[in-house]
Order: structure tokens, then sequence, then C-alpha cells
């Protein structure tokens, strides 16, 4: 085990509720429209904002499902501005009206996304398995636009989408998005079923190239997400990189599910701990919780990921290696790059 060291969390993805009007066919929550009894109650989340600002300061972003569903969705969010921490929404855009918008701005919302998964209504509508899903998505960028309230565009990427990604990106600049952020499709939640969606390693690795040749190109920021070896890439066509590993779960950011869990992200569905068990205490679960250590361990990550010299500024994708090999500390199982005969002979 590595020294133990203080690690701060940057980003909090928090899942304030799994119900949403759409039936996504990749959707990592399996959300539906059904209510359910044991989420979080409007107490128990301002019992954990107390616990989280008091030890930190990161982003807090609220998704789901889809967060306008809660009735306290708006107090929430005044609740986390007044404790000092910056609030973001991610909503599939159906909800949001002037009214709303403008709800989202006083309350202390400062940055909405929203997501965009075809470069026409037909190929977004049938991945969202939701009629007029794509038309919402487009009238939301609309009010955000002209209420004066940032938003970004994510897209979901995977093989029937993949060579629309130019037309998707140049769509978010038509919109006025302040950022887009492509997601490489990660196979849990309903996407389990999706392997014929999947991008082949070759494929998810040439994606990538293209994103780092367009990401010193265009005039909005642009970063692919669920995507660790793309700092990889960046620093092999000699630019510099950001600070810190390629994935953040467990090191900068975090997840929190509906009913509590503390997660390294939303896609390695493995508890850190209960916050209904740890009496809310957020810091206590991210400061010693043993499967966090194993996480931030990089000596302990297996295969090529074990070995690779680029393993402190990427790490692999966790959630990738358990749905593929059921070990989250296996290799990354969609990455093309050969670790190093030197490298590999000094971990022998």
């Amino acid at each position: 085990m590595v020294e133990k060291r203080e690690y701060q969390p940057r980003l909090i993805a928090w899942e304030v509720t799994s119900r949403c009007p759409l039936s996504c066919r990749h959707c990592r929550a399996r959300a539906t429209d059904d209510e359910r009894c044991d989420e979080l109650s409007f107490f128990e989340i301002t019992k954990t904002i107390d616990a989280i600002s008091q030890s930190f300061s990161p982003i807090l972003i609220l998704t789901g499902g889809e967060p306008l569903l809660r009735d306290d969705i708006f107090e929430i969010i005044s609740y986390g501005k007044h404790k000092g921490l910056r609030m973001v929404m991610a909503t599939c855009g159906m909800g949001i009206t002037d009214e709303v918008v403008q709800k989202l701005k006083s309350s202390g919302i400062e940055r909405v996304s929203v997501s965009l998964d075809g470069a026409t209504e037909k190929e977004h509508d049938t991945f969202r398995q939701t009629s007029g899903s794509f038309q919402s998505v487009i009238a939301a960028a609309g009010l955000l636009r002209t209420n004066g309230l940032d938003f970004q565009i994510n897209t979901t990427v995977h093989k029937d989408n993949i060579t629309q990604l130019p037309a998707i990106l140049a769509r978010a600049i038509e919109l006025g998005a302040v950022a887009f952020h492509p997601f490489l499709l990660v196979p849990t939640g309903r996407a389990q079923h999706l392997k014929e969606l999947e991008l082949s390693p070759t494929a998810y690795e040439s994606t990538l190239q293209w994103i780092a040749d367009q990401d010193v190109a265009f005039p909005i920021q642009f970063k692919p997400t669920c995507a660790p070896h793309y700092k990889r890439i960046v620093q092999q066509k000699g630019r510099s990189v950001t600070p810190g590993k390629g994935c953040m779960g467990g090191e900068a950011f975090s997840f929190i599910s509906a009913t509590g869990d503390v997660q390294i992200c939303g896609f390695l569905d493995l508890s850190a701990g209960n916050l209904r068990e740890h009496n809310y205490a957020f810091e206590e679960i991210w400061n010693h919780s043993v499967f966090l250590d194993q996480i931030r361990d990089r000596t302990l990550y297996k295969g090529k990921c074990g070995v690779c010299e680029y393993g402190v500024m990427c790490g692999g994708c966790r959630a990738r290696a358990y749905a593929m090999s059921g070990d989250y500390l296996g290799e990354e199982p969609f990455c093309t790059y050969q670790p190093t005969t030197e490298k590999i002979e000094q971990r022998r």
C-alpha cells in the first residue's frame, strides 16, 4: 500500500432522484418515471451538504434521473449555494421553461448540461427512446441562452453516432453552448445490453485522436469524459496535460446515489459507504474507505495498467475494467497502448 495522502473532491455528482421521463438505451441508473420511497429526503440531503461544505469546496452536480422532478429541487439548490458550494445541474431538457430557468438562476445554478446524442431528431430520439426529446433539448438550449444561463452539451459516443460527432459539435457551437463534452460509452446500467454499440478499442483510440485534434481548434471548451487515456494521447502530441489522473473517480470526483451510496463514479456501481450508515458524514467515507484506498493505490492495478508508464496520468477506467472482467483493479479493456518493455521489466 502506498503512503496515504489527502484527497480533495473537486466534483461531486449527486443523483438526487432516479426518476426520469425518458428511457434512454444507455442509462446508468436504469431510470424510470416511478416514484421511490427510499431516496434521500430533503433533510438528509441538507445534512450531507452541511458535512461536505465543512470539509470540502466541490462543484456539486445535481443529476439523476431528472433532478427537476423533485418538488424541492430549488430548495436543494439554494441550500447548497448558501453553504458556499458551486451548484450546477444535468437535465434532459424536457422540464425547461422560461420560469424554470429563472428559478434555476435565482436559486444559484451556475451551469446546466443537456445531452444531444444524435445530429438529427430521428437519431437522438431513437437513442433516448422518447419522441420529442430532441426538440426538448433544442428548445431548452434556446431558453438557457436567451436567459443568460451557461449550458454545455454532453454526447454519449457509440458506433451509431461516432460519424456524427463533427455535426453534433457544430450544433453545440451554433446553439451557444460554452462547452462540449463527449462521453465514451461505459457498459453499465442499461448499457450492459448495448454490446453492439460499443466502440472497438481501435475506434476508441481514433475517436480520442480526433477529439485531441479538435480540442485546439474550436471556440468552446471541448473535452472527453470517461476517457482516461486521453491525457496520454495529448502528451504524445507534445502538448501539456493538466495535473491529476485521467479518471478522477475516487481522487477528485465522487458520486452519491439517490439512496446515499458514495461511489467513485456513477458507472462503477460499488459503494464505498452509505451516508445513512455514517450519519451523513461524507468526509468520513471519503477519507477512510478501504475501497477508495484501493482505487487510489496505483500499485494494485493489474495487467497493462499496472505497468504502464502513463499510469499516473491515466489510470484506466475502473468501471470498464469491472464491467468486462469483474475486477475493478484490472486493466482498461478499451486501451490499445502497449507499455514499454523497460517499464514491464521494472515491475517484474
